[in-house]
């Protein structure tokens, strides 16, 4: 029957949401005992993402993940491995096509086969608060979600165009990418481990 062939031919956009793509991104995710474990992502789709972890979560338990490169997704566990689990994402349609967008990136930034992903580890700030300065002044505080030598991703109120040059705390750097809640800046030279930790240990004043 003609509708079986329409049926079965997805649309162009869900294709997109369900393509999956191999990656090598790290986070954290907070179980529902609210336990907090670290994780490497290893393929995801804006459907659904495959986590190798130490401590498994049971079938059915929902699941929050803050992933390096593309903020925060929230999820239910469906698939159980000897390393890990996969879950199904709950995520706006929005919210679908701006993960559709960040794999596609993350995928061309690995084909790309650029150094820094691997060399420059994350950091934890032993502040997370911040305050990113526009140009003309205007200075907004932040959370920093992810550090590493070359970069931060930070939740912010505010979505500067991408390219706008920034200082987050007194790094210059630019808007690179923007996620759900907030935006990703890249320095605008490459940082030493030491210098971010003195940057981001004392409370910055607005």
């Amino acid at each position: 029957m003609t509708s079986v062939a329409i049926d079965s031919a997805p649309s162009r956009a869900e294709r997109r949401h369900f393509q999956r793509v191999r990656v090598k991104v790290y986070g954290r995710y907070m179980l529902e005992d609210r336990t907090e474990h670290p994780c490497q992502v290893i393929d995801m789709s804006p459907g659904n993402a495959l986590l190798r972890c130490d401590r498994v979560g049971a079938l059915g338990e929902r699941v929050i993940a803050y992933i390096d490169h593309i903020g925060r997704i929230e999820g239910v566990i469906t698939r159980l491995q000897n390393d890990g689990f996969a879950i199904t994402l709950i995520a706006s349609e929005r919210k679908r096509d701006k993960l559709a967008a960040q794999l596609t990136w993350l995928a061309n930034k690995h084909e790309l086969d650029l150094p820094e992903d691997r060399r420059h580890e994350r950091i934890t700030p032993r502040n997370p608060i911040s305050v990113v300065r526009l140009g003309d002044g205007r200075e907004y505080q932040c959370r920093i979600v992810d550090l590493s030598l070359s970069g931060a991703a930070v939740e912010i109120d505010v979505r500067p165009a991408l390219g706008t040059a920034v200082t987050l705390g007194t790094m210059r750097g630019r808007v690179v990418r923007h996620f759900e809640d907030g935006i990703a800046v890249e320095f605008a030279a490459l940082q030493r481990e030491e210098t971010l930790q003195a940057e981001f240990s004392h409370p910055h004043q607005g």
